[in-house]
């Protein structure tokens, strides 16, 4: 019964594709922190954040 709890809470955390929910379940972090680090290395152009995320969602499982 946890896991479909989990992925129903995972389900509502997603806001564009998931990547930043999917990072933070699987590492324990706080999600809204992950999105304030992707948008500021988006805005400051740290990396290539828009083409990482990209990535990411490519290999994230199809359930997040």
């Amino acid at each position: 019964m946890y896991g479909k709890l989990a992925n129903l809470k995972l389900m509502c955390e997603r806001k564009i594709l998931g990547v930043c929910a999917w990072l933070a379940d699987k590492f324990g972090l706080d999600v809204g922190g992950l999105r304030i680090l992707f948008v500021a290395a988006s805005i400051f152009g740290f990396g290539s954040p828009i083409i990482i995320y990209f990535i990411l969602y490519l290999l994230k499982p199809s359930n997040y």
